[in-house]
C-alpha cells in the first residue's frame, strides 16, 4: 500500500542525513457532551458544555493527566475549550485555539497541524481538541495511510483516540471510551 505523501513528516533532501522526532503519542480528544444545537440560540462556537460534558472534561484528567503532554491545542469553538481546560490547569499548559481543528476543516488541515505539533511536543506527548466532523475524517485518513487500528471510526463525545507517532507515520491508533 502506498501512503500518501502528504501525511509523512518533512524530511531533508540529502537521504544519508535523516531527521525525525522521538516517538510521540497524540491524543485527538473530541469535545465533550454540550447539549443540543437547536435549543442554543447563540453562537454555535459560544455553546458551552453541559453538566455531562463537565464531568467528560474532568475524567480527561484522570485519563491524561500522568501521560507526559507538553502541548494543549483545541478548536476556538467553546466546548472544546472548555473539554480541555481542567486537563491544561492540572498540568500547567495553556491552551493553544488553532482553526486547524474547527468544526468543517477539511482533514489534511487538521493533519498537518497534527504532524506540526508532534515535532513541537517532542519528546512529549501533545492533545488536540475537535469535532465530530473532523476525528473521522482524519482517522479514515490514518487508516488508508496504514495506521493499525481494531477499533471501529467512531468518535462519541468526550472520546479520545490515542495515535502512536514514530517520527514519521501515525503508526497505530487506539479508541478510548468518554467518562459518564
Amino acid at each position: 500500500m502506498e501512503r500518501d505523501e502528504g501525511l509523512k513528516a518533512v524530511q531533508p533532501t540529502e537521504p544519508s542525513v535523516r531527521v525525525s522526532s522521538p516517538a510521540v503519542t497524540i491524543y485527538l480528544v473530541r469535545h465533550g457532551h454540550a447539549g443540543s444545537r437547536s435549543h442554543w440560540s447563540g453562537d454555535d462556537d459560544q455553546r458551552p458544555l453541559s453538566p455531562k460534558g463537565i464531568r467528560q472534561a474532568e475524567y480527561l484528567v484522570d485519563l491524561l493527566g500522568h501521560s507526559g503532554i507538553t502541548a494543549i491545542c483545541s478548536s476556538p469553538s467553546v466546548r472544546c475549550t472548555q473539554t480541555v481546560t481542567p486537563l491544561a490547569r492540572k498540568l500547567g499548559l495553556d491552551i493553544t485555539e488553532c482553526s486547524e481543528l474547527a468544526e468543517g476543516t477539511e482533514p489534511e488541515e487538521a493533519l498537518a497541524l497534527l504532524f506540526r505539533q508532534a515535532h513541537i511536543a517532542a519528546p512529549g506527548n501533545v492533545v488536540l481538541c475537535s469535532h465530530g466532523d473532523v476525528i473521522p475524517r482524519v482517522i479514515r485518513r490514518l487508516t488508508a495511510n496504514g495506521m493499525r487500528t481494531t477499533d471501529p471510526n467512531i468518535a462519541q463525545k468526550g472520546s479520545v483516540w490515542e495515535l502512536d507517532y514514530d517520527g514519521e507515520v501515525i503508526t497505530a491508533g487506539r479508541y478510548l471510551l468518554p467518562g459518564t
